[in-house]
């Protein structure tokens, strides 16, 4: 035990509080229920009725906040530097000192106690494995955070490692029930049972005990552009993500618009052959920022992926002429194809939209290998020059040009 003068006092919290909600169960009170469904590809689906303790809680925490052992506890809470550090990690700057300790440390240490006793029946080894959890939490150098998102309109059989602390991987039935009892209610219809909807991208960053969380809903969003440059994919990513620090749940957060809304199309996969180069557009998305025009370009094309004509075909000319210039449709076909005929038959799709025509089935997919081989590039001027020597009839100044995938 690392906090003996603390022992007492959250246990004295706690154990009253249990007899507090007790007696509220006695006189007609009800813990709401959730109905976890529990889903296997192939098999009947099994449910769970599983007691939803935190939010029981949540709504009493008024009450309990104003108990005399609340306040004792807190301010002996105060005291302990450890306690304020951890208070401001799962809580964040929105709350005063005394709200996120008592929301963090005490209420947490309730709830953990409450599911593990699967109500309000007293169990002393449910307590000390509660508290114990919490010391460790408490007293570590370093924090470990989660972030989960379910995706739409992705298939994949293995798990991607996208960067070092970001990954997609097949969906455990579940893992978040565990946290929110009703996660299920918060998941895209149909998640866990159609072979594109079984994946989620994760985050997981080891951060210092005094670091603020991640931004995950960027985080989250860049990584779906990058597989829908990669694969074409009808993808979206949502719409909530879920989050723990140090194990414990920490909250939940919507994705990005742009990232949570799925685009028409059909669905894709993440394969062996896709998969590095999401890696590496991924990577690249990370530096698009200070190249205005590689940004325009990306927002553009992922803006279209949204609209109907003749505003998709708009963004498509804009995005174009952003990322490879006024003689994009050249550039782009050199970029694009090899030589002879191939050249030939993209230009004219190309030039056709330069035009004004609608953007056809071709147009549509040079914009997108257009921008993932710019994206692949070491550096979008010097690409863009050696497409001109090429247009010449000189040898480019470094390798050839990338035909993307």
């Amino acid at each position: 035990m690392r906090a003996p003068h603390l022992y007492p006092l959250l246990r004295g919290f706690v154990l009253g509080s249990f007899v507090v909600l007790g007696r509220e169960l006695e006189e007609g009170a009800e813990v709401p229920l959730a109905l976890e469904e529990h889903v296997q590809r192939g098999r009947p689906a099994l449910y769970e009725l599983r007691p939803l303790v935190r939010a029981f809680i949540e709504q009493r925490e008024p009450v309990l906040r104003a108990r005399e052992d609340a306040r004792l506890a807190v301010e002996e809470l105060r005291r302990e530097p450890a306690a304020s550090v951890f208070a401001a990690a799962h809580a964040g700057t929105r709350s005063s000192e005394d709200e996120a300790l008592f929301r963090t440390v005490l209420l947490g240490l309730l709830i953990s106690t409450a599911e593990s006793c699967g109500g309000f029946d007293w169990d002393d080894e449910a307590f000390e494995r509660a508290y114990a959890s919490l010391e460790t939490s408490l007293f570590a150098d370093r924090r470990a955070y989660r972030a989960l998102a379910p995706l739409v309109g992705l298939a994949g059989s293995k798990r991607v490692e996208l960067a070092p602390e970001l990954a997609v991987r097949a969906f455990a039935t579940g893992e978040l029930a565990g946290h929110w009892p009703e996660a299920r209610g918060l998941l895209p219809p149909g998640f866990g049972r159609e072979p594109d909807r079984c994946l989620v991208v994760e985050l997981r960053r080891e951060l210092a005990a005094s670091d603020d969380v991640p931004d995950a809903p960027a985080e989250i969003a860049d990584a779906v552009s990058a597989i829908r440059l990669t694969t074409a994919a009808a993808l979206a990513a949502g719409p909530v993500l879920f989050e723990t620090l140090d194990g414990r749940a920490f909250g939940i957060r919507p994705v990005l618009p742009i990232a949570a809304t799925q685009p028409p199309g059909e669905p894709s996969r993440l394969d062996a052959f896709r998969a590095p180069v999401a890696v590496q557009v991924l990577a690249a998305l990370s530096g698009a920022d200070g190249d205005p025009e590689l940004a325009e370009a990306l927002d553009r094309w992922e803006l279209s992926l949204f609209q109907n004509e003749p505003f998709r075909s708009e963004q498509l000319r804009s995005a174009l002429a952003a990322l490879l210039g006024e003689t994009w449709p050249l550039r782009a076909s050199v970029l694009l194809a090899q030589e002879g005929e191939g050249r030939e038959e993209l230009y004219g799709h190309l030039t056709g939209l330069a035009d004004g025509d609608p953007a056809g089935p071709a147009a549509l997919d040079a914009a997108r290998r257009a921008l993932v081989a710019v994206l692949q590039a070491p550096e979008r001027g010097e690409l863009v020059y050696d497409l001109d020597r090429v247009l010449l009839g000189l040898r480019p100044r470094g390798t050839a040009p990338a035909v993307a995938v």
